[in-house]
């Protein structure tokens, strides 16, 4: 996907009172319970959960300023007495991620819709790969759950062969999730989401948990 540039969105992001700059301040001012999102997009799905949720603190992670910018000039266009008192954002590469979270620190990690990297050689960038649920497994508390999203058949098939490798349990799975109304009631959608399902794609879905 080619990103469009921001002319001064590098400095807005890192004056921005919704993003954390160094792993020192996250360590410093995380609370829980925490649940982070990793490829939060332009922030939809965080953001709305935040609102839901005002006793969870949540952390979504972007790589990019053209991309996490969306979500802070959102949140800044908010009322002042609305703002969520529970939500920042970190503009870093998912490989990192241990880095910033103490270990056993996090309750879930969200991952919805991760860019699938389809050819074989790139199989290890991939969000759901047993390379990176092994960052997550550090980080995640006893018992803590992995929710994955995607509209891509073949990378939900690998995603399924990886979970068990890396140590982790599957307590439920979907090939259709708006086709199941139970879980449904509580499903958050991302833009992407909305996209792919309003042109028939199906969204699969899937919770693990780490094993002790």
């Amino acid at each position: 996907m080619r990103l469009r540039h921001i002319p001064g969105a590098e400095e807005e992001i890192e004056n921005s009172k919704w993003v954390y700059h160094s792993p020192e301040e996250v360590k410093k001012r995380i609370r829980s319970p925490l649940h982070v999102e990793i490829g939060m997009g332009k922030g939809r799905f965080i953001i709305e959960n935040a609102f839901l949720h005002p006793d969870v603190d949540y952390i979504g992670i972007e790589m990019y300023e053209s991309v996490m910018i969306k979500a802070t000039r959102r949140l800044d266009r908010i009322s002042e007495n609305e703002k969520p008192e529970n939500l920042h954002f970190i503009r870093m590469d998912a490989r990192d991620i241990i880095e910033y979270f103490p270990d056993c620190s996090i309750d879930r990690i969200y991952l919805n819709f991760s860019d699938p990297w389809p050819k074989t050689r790139h199989a290890q960038r991939r969000l759901p790969s047993s390379q990176f649920l092994f960052r997550f497994r550090k980080i995640l508390k006893d018992e803590g759950e992995i929710e994955f999203k995607t509209d891509n058949m073949e990378l939900f098939s690998y995603a399924m062969e990886e979970y068990e490798k890396a140590g982790f349990t599957l307590i439920y799975h979907t090939f259709d999730l708006h086709n199941d109304p139970e879980a449904m009631k509580t499903n958050v959608m991302t833009e992407y989401e909305e996209k792919f399902s309003s042109k028939g794609n199906r969204i699969c879905k899937y919770i693990i948990k780490k094993l002790k």
